[in-house]
């Protein structure tokens, strides 16, 4: 082999090696996995549930199932107000969240508390998580039937005042699946049981592929 078939040789071999790198780095960069945080309370944390059985788990299934490269993380907290999420936010993100899932508020309605501030407390969620560029899909809940005629508007009206707001993906009613079914419930008659937990998963699937198109398309933008 003379010098310049050698020299040719390896700058073929070379543009092939670079080629086929580059190849590969795009469809990792593509297919990277992409983590999801669920920072809730007990509908999404497993309260009365089997473990593998709560909607952290149960989503991940599910999206895996349909192809998508995904990990989503139980950051639930049986009990959890709005106002605990917020303070625990930055211990429960960690810099390497693509996307989070905020399913909060339903116990502030539980347990009374006025509309404003579980307002408060969600909106310096989602302002942190806007500075932070996590795209977030934020959920809602039934409001609950203790609350006179005003908190029921006024909590009602919140979480898609929110969502508009901060211009983030909407969820109406995490717990709609469920609420009126008895066969769908734990036996503390509020949490979701297993069924339960499936039923909220197949209705809020299409919104979850949307804030995973949101993170992906991040990657690219990671300012937006």
């Amino acid at each position: 082999m003379t010098k310049l078939t050698l020299r040719v040789t390896v700058i073929i071999t070379t543009v092939c090696i670079v080629l086929v790198w580059a190849t590969s780095h795009n469809v990792r960069a593509d297919e990277r996995v992409v983590k999801i945080v669920v920072l809730g309370d007990g509908f999404t944390s497993g309260a009365w549930l089997p473990v593998g059985r709560n909607f952290p788990d149960r989503l991940e299934f599910a999206l895996k199932a349909k192809g998508q490269s995904v990990t989503v993380v139980n950051a639930g907290v049986g009990q959890d107000s709005a106002a605990n999420g917020l303070a625990r936010l930055d211990r429960s993100i960690t810099d390497d969240t693509d996307a989070l899932i905020l399913q909060l508020g339903a116990n502030d309605m539980i347990r009374g508390r006025e509309p404003d501030i579980t307002r408060i407390a969600l909106a310096a969620i989602l302002q942190k998580l806007r500075s932070r560029h996590i795209p977030v899909l934020l959920c809602g809940a039934r409001p609950h039937a203790n609350l006179d005629d005003a908190q029921t508007k006024a909590f009602a009206a919140m979480f898609s005042d929110l969502a508009s707001e901060y211009s983030v993906l909407f969820y109406p009613a995490f717990d709609d699946a469920f609420v009126d079914n008895a066969q769908l419930k734990a036996a503390d008659g509020l949490h979701p049981n297993p069924a339960g937990i499936e039923a909220v998963v197949m209705r809020i699937l299409p919104r979850v592929e949307d804030l995973i198109e949101r993170a992906r398309r991040r990657d690219a933008d990671p300012h937006q």
